[in-house]
């Protein structure tokens, strides 16, 4: 069996790329860091820099959500390869390929202003509190949530 679990934050924002053809698929890449329960060694290495991708939706929701520090819980499966790169050295990757992503932090212990959860370049809507207890969601949204 090939399954990870992993809640770290992201040392930068997702890198998006799209694959070429008809059905255009988003690839993005990122890398969290993974805190270490015990510390080995007397080494000051504190946290693990573990590389992650995701593909197609999963892909897409890290570009609209996912930004640099957000604490995420990842599952997924390890995945190795190889290429031969430029100067003529064989390379050899590891990454997590991303099954499933979600936020690990509520808006409010983030310690920003946004959380998070707001798309790069865009402020979060600020919902109302409706006199029944239950939040209004603004008209629009729909296409704006990242699950069905």
């Amino acid at each position: 069996m090939n399954k990870v679990i992993l809640m770290g934050r992201l040392t930068r924002d997702p890198e998006v790329r799209y694959s070429q053809g008809d059905n255009a698929t988003a690839v993005a890449r990122y890398t969290l860091a993974v805190d270490r329960r015990f510390n080995r060694n007397n080494d000051d290495q504190t946290a693990d820099f573990i590389g992650c991708v995701a593909f197609g939706r999963s892909g897409e929701f890290a570009e609209k959500y996912l930004h640099k520090g957000t604490k995420v819980v990842v599952t997924g499966r390890i995945q190795t390869g190889s290429y031969t790169n430029k100067d003529g050295v064989k390379v050899y990757t590891t990454d997590v390929v991303v099954e499933d992503q979600e936020f690990a932090e509520s808006k409010n212990s983030a310690g920003n202003s946004d959380g998070g959860f707001a798309p790069a370049g865009r402020p979060a809507p600020a919902p109302m509190a409706a006199g029944d207890g239950f939040m209004n969601i603004p008209d629009g949204i729909d296409e704006e949530l990242p699950f069905n």
